[in-house]
């Protein structure tokens, strides 16, 4: 069974590790602790992985983020992929930082990324995970905290998210969204 995961991202290196970016680094981590490897292909970056006996492809869009769909239905229709079998990773300001939220459907919440998605998709059902990275900035500064670099705390709490980014991930295509969703709840640190 085959699966398109779908982390949304800026390209270029000055949007490397900012927040808008996370979906990125969901992806950078489980294609490392999946043994996948990056090659540049149509519309984005790709790494094919596996994982109990799922096929995983993982795609950073080469698009921005505003035109992130392209790639989703060029990737979906490519590879013969039902949109149930896709999770469209993100950031999300709305939600506390580290905070994850899995659902199957629902409004692009503001986010460019998923409105596009929704627009050439024809619709907001298609599952998503979105990642918390807090709101903590003045009014009118909502763009520079998003496309901003994480803060030295945040940085330090990165890979404990990424991780627990990548096990919802596993669950998501071995025991399908529903399940997933139920292993969202924050984890208790070591």
């Amino acid at each position: 069974m085959k699966y398109l995961i779908t982390g949304l991202g800026n390209i270029g290196y000055e949007y490397d590790d900012t927040r808008h970016n996370i979906g990125f680094d969901v992806l950078n981590f489980i294609c490392s602790a999946l043994g996948g490897s990056w090659k540049a292909d149509h519309h984005g970056d790709l790494a094919e992985v596996k994982w109990k006996g799922r096929t995983l492809i993982l795609l950073k869009p080469n698009t921005y983020m505003n035109l992130s769909g392209k790639a989703v239905r060029y990737w979906l229709q490519k590879e013969k992929i039902p949109v149930e079998n896709s999770l469209v990773i993100c950031d999300d300001l709305n939600l506390d930082f580290g905070k994850l939220r899995l659902r199957g459907k629902g409004s692009d919440g503001g986010h460019n990324g998923l409105k596009n998605i929704q627009e050439i998709l024809g619709g907001d059902v298609y599952p998503r995970l979105r990642v918390g990275i807090g709101n903590n900035f003045s009014k009118g500064k909502q763009v520079n905290f998003v496309l901003g670099k994480w803060s030295e705390d945040e940085k330090a709490e990165l890979p404990h998210i990424l991780e627990h980014c990548a096990e919802v991930i596993k669950t998501f295509v071995t025991l399908g969204a529903e399940r997933a969703m139920n292993t969202t709840a924050p984890r208790k640190k070591d």
